[in-house]
């Protein structure tokens, strides 16, 4: 990857001025006095990062955080207050669903107009158009006005263009939700295709499992701020921690406040500028990894085990944890069926985790969750009490219990990674964390190798008829 930079973003800010009224406009327009009318919106707030030429940035966060306003910006149909966007290399852009293309002109028609916007001659799509119609797979409706097309045809037909115009950089936002999911496996094979190519891709999307799948990097976007920006494993889990964590609206303020300092400035490889970031978790007011479950329940008048985790053979010393821990995860149990405890374990071998856990506090509307990764942060599979409809029972202070969860190793040989939680079913966030510990424990599964992929379907092979 080169180290020439593709997007320079610096300073970047964008307001908006919001009005009670719509004559309070016209008021403030022919005021002697220059009286104002309005009240000023921050949608961007002093952003400053870069995308190397050839990275894979996704953008993640809630909704109203600024995403779609900073794509609009560095695609140029949109102007900053203050602030600059340098960008090198052609763009293409598939931002909002049907975003330049006019209803009443045909599919045909739209291709040649977005082509000539950015800036790509006839000749160049005459040599492209099949292809491009090829991929969109709309067949004869080419030839029909747009404002006949589903939703999904719509994105077909703009992503397909978008991609065949040879752009040094693609830009994406949430469009491909629309398309149906084989559509959305045909783009992300284009996604790889460009990747090797060298072009640089950036894209948001709520899908934080694209991110960890897709992306060289990821940049978190809190109320037009930068919150965290680095590799995506981490960055995601500062993102999940905000959203789902134990902290009110009053500590994401206070991250906020404090992201500008943190990671305003990141250089393409992912780094801050100045001080080196720290690995430990954003201030939100959710308790640190690094307080004990023993310490966290003195607070509250019991005494917690120690964690026992730590000195089991399978422990991830990497683990990420989080939680206000009024509850906590302190030891497990990785055996067979059998009773034996193992580190390695065999394909399609039947795996039982015995769970302990302790509860500081009484706490009602539990769940519990378990998730298997790959080393890239990829998930297996997940599962928890709450989608499967199984009822938890409530527990009081001082309490402890143990859930066991079995499993069939039904993943090619490989290394991988278990997450456990405890949480609650809080009706205005959700999922309330209360312990996580994120890849708590390495699971080697070995066996014969040869085969790919994640999953083990126990397949065989052979020739001849079937019966």
């Amino acid at each position: 990857m080169s180290s020439e930079f593709a997007i320079k973003v610096s300073e970047l800010v964008k307001n908006y001025r919001i009005y009670a009224r719509p004559i309070d406009r016209v008021r403030e327009m022919f005021s002697i006095r220059r009286r104002r009318y309005h009240s000023d919106f921050a949608a961007l707030a002093d952003l400053s990062f870069s995308v190397e030429r050839g990275e894979t940035v996704g953008i993640i966060g809630p909704n109203g955080s600024g995403k779609s306003t900073l794509l609009e910006i560095i695609c140029g149909t949109l102007t900053p207050t203050s602030g600059d966007v340098l960008v090198k290399g052609r763009v293409s852009a598939l931002l909002e669903l049907g975003a330049g293309f006019n209803p009443a002109f045909s599919g045909r028609e739209n291709v040649y107009l977005n082509a000539a916007l950015l800036g790509v001659s006839r000749a160049e799509i005459d040599e492209r158009f099949d292809e491009i119609v090829e991929f969109a797979n709309i067949g004869e409706f080419i030839n029909h006005p747009v404002s006949t097309y589903s939703s999904g045809m719509y994105v077909r037909l703009a992503f397909a263009t978008a991609i065949n115009t040879d752009p040094d950089i693609l830009i994406v936002d949430e469009a491909l939700a629309v398309g149906d999911i084989r559509f959305q496996r045909k783009c992300f094979r284009r996604f790889q295709e460009m990747q090797k190519a060298g072009k640089t891709i950036l894209f948001v999307t709520h899908a934080v499992d694209l991110v960890q799948a897709h992306c060289s990097r990821a940049i978190y976007l809190r109320s037009g701020r930068i919150a965290s920006a680095g590799v995506p494993k981490t960055v995601i889990q500062d993102y999940l921690e905000d959203l789902f964590g134990a902290a009110g609206e009053s500590s994401i303020q206070s991250l906020e406040d404090s992201a500008g300092k943190r990671v305003s400035d990141v250089d393409g490889n992912g780094k801050e500028s100045g001080e080196s970031k720290d690995r430990s978790p954003p201030d939100t007011g959710i308790s640190s990894p690094l307080v004990t479950p023993r310490e966290l329940a003195t607070v509250t008048g019991q005494v917690a085990p120690n964690d026992c985790c730590t000195a089991q053979p399978t422990y991830n010393p990497n683990e990420y944890r989080w939680g206000d821990q009024r509850a906590v995860i302190f030891d497990y149990q990785l055996t067979n069926m059998a009773g034996q405890k193992k580190v390695v374990f065999d394909r399609q071998e039947k795996v039982r985790l015995c769970v302990h856990m302790f509860f500081a506090e009484a706490l009602a509307d539990l769940i519990y969750g378990f998730t298997l990764k790959t080393v890239d942060g990829r998930t297996v599979f997940g599962a928890n009490t709450r989608e499967r409809g199984i009822g938890a029972q409530d527990r009081v202070a001082g309490e402890s219990t143990t859930v066991v969860f079995e499993f069939t190793c039904a993943v090619v040989p490989g290394q991988y990674f278990i997450s456990l939680g405890i949480a609650l079913d809080d009706a205005s966030r959700d999922n309330l964390a209360v312990d996580r510990r994120y890849d708590l424990i390495h699971l080697p599964v070995v066996g014969e190798l040869g085969d790919f992929g994640v999953a083990d379907l126990d397949l065989t092979i052979a020739e001849g008829g079937c019966d």
